[in-house]
């Protein structure tokens, strides 16, 4: 299974400034963000002390279901 990071890392090439691009851009510029995690709880825990901008948790939240199921097939 990949890394949440590098599942994110799809959105950053979105012409259109959404907030998916946004959190993939962030996190790529994050040193810190934990980019080999594949545990919500880690990834989740990370964003909740270091939100990007007031949407970041929704977002992950959604990308997070998205993730899931992409990763199962």
């Amino acid at each position: 299974m990949r890394s949440f990071y590098h599942y994110m890392m799809r959105f950053r090439g979105n012409k259109q400034q959404d907030h998916e691009k946004q959190l993939a851009d962030w996190m790529f510029e994050d040193h810190s963000f934990p980019k080999q995690s594949t545990s919500y709880h880690e990834v989740s825990d990370y964003l909740e002390w270091n939100a990007p901008f007031p949407e970041a948790l929704r977002v992950f939240d959604q990308l997070w279901e998205t993730y899931q199921r992409d990763e199962q097939e």
